[in-house]
């Protein structure tokens, strides 16, 4: 019985930042998954100059005698390897949906939410308005344009309505404030969301899987905040860039993220409002959504995260791990959830999941 043949879909065609965050994810996710006696791993690496490269693995070494090609040539490529399924590790907005549709078009798999989906999801707008006709709190806010002035009264906060990792958010307190946090958001995207700033309580992620059909609700993640120095999350909270100009995972210092007790209280409010999200939006094998707590125990959706790189340091796999999912079996729930009955019919690996 043939190994399953999975293509790591890594890169960015965007920037050198989303391209080495994507790097970073997938080199992690790479190491953890390596049992060859189930998968046949590829890579295909896209860079910001629009090319392709298929590199033996994701060492800068190995990337660089990588031969660099056309889309045109990479699909004749792809088409020649026999792939089972894609892996998307790329998380620019091309990323998320041009290459995403591009594999739709070639008729391959690919584990993870459909390009469609993850257009609506990567602008913040439309998700709100999707969740919200659900049932689901969302912040009172409005679209803003270069040009337009705001109307809601401080505080508020001012985010971009495609970035991500917090690239661009303001928490504007006085009016006079709102010039400069306009003028830094516009910097990531040509529309923003200003929205009311919703009291700290608490900050929380849920996520689901899909297994079998059935949503499976995940323990939560929950972030350390204070409601006079640090109120909201920022990009150096995510991510920072060490002395050899990598990125590392900010994220997962203990100190500043934990697993929240399954029998916490809030547990179940956010896990229905989190299905409601999952159900509104459409999506598939998994998803991910963020929410404000508020003083009062309300949860508030702040926004959707739609994807997964199957890293250890990844969200999903440490909320994972806690309700006793290892990685390994993680990714079989979404190959089957992928595959289907094509899955049971050839794949290698005899494991229950």
């Amino acid at each position: 019985m043939p190994l399953l043949r999975i293509l790591h879909l890594v890169g960015s065609a965007q920037n050198n930042f989303y391209c080495d965050l994507s790097r970073l994810y997938a080199q992690d996710c790479l190491v953890a998954i390596a049992n060859r006696s189930c998968y046949d791993f590829q890579i295909a690496y896209i860079t910001p100059d629009g090319h392709w490269r298929f590199p033996r693995s994701l060492n800068r070494e190995d990337i660089a005698i990588s031969k660099p090609m056309p889309l045109v040539d990479a699909i004749k490529f792809i088409s020649a390897q026999n792939i089972d399924l894609v892996l998307p590790q790329m998380f620019c907005i091309p990323g998320m949906t041009y290459y995403r549709a591009l594999f739709d078009l070639l008729k391959i798999p690919y584990i993870g939410n459909s390009a469609d989906i993850m257009a609506i999801a990567a602008d913040k707008a439309k998700t709100k308005a999707i969740v919200a006709a659900a049932g689901v709190n969302v912040p009172h806010g409005e679209l803003l344009r270069p040009g337009d002035v705001p109307t809601l009264t401080p505080p508020v906060v001012i985010k971009p309505v495609t970035s991500d990792n917090s690239l661009g958010v303001t928490l504007v307190k006085q009016v006079s404030n709102y010039e400069t946090a306009l003028q830094t958001a516009f910097q990531y995207a040509d529309e923003v969301i200003v929205e009311k700033y919703i009291a700290l309580g608490r900050e929380v992620r849920c996520g689901i899987l899909v297994k079998n059909g059935d949503l499976v609700v995940l323990p939560l993640e929950e972030y350390k905040l204070d409601p006079e120095d640090k109120p909201i999350r920022s990009h150096a909270d995510k991510l920072q860039q060490t002395d050899d100009g990598n990125l590392s995972f900010s994220a997962k210092d203990q100190m500043k993220s934990w697993i929240v007790d399954p029998k916490d209280p809030i547990t179940p409010r956010v896990q229905e409002m989190a299905k409601k999200c999952h159900q509104a939006l459409g999506c598939r094998h998994y998803s991910l959504f963020d929410f404000r707590i508020d003083p009062q125990g309300e949860p508030w959706f702040l926004e959707a995260g739609l994807y997964c790189s199957f890293s250890p340091k990844s969200v999903i796999p440490s909320m994972a791990k806690v309700a006793g999912i290892s990685l390994n079996e993680l990714l079989m729930i979404a190959i089957n959830e992928t595959l289907g009955n094509l899955a049971h019919n050839h794949f290698k690996c005899e494991q229950k999941i």
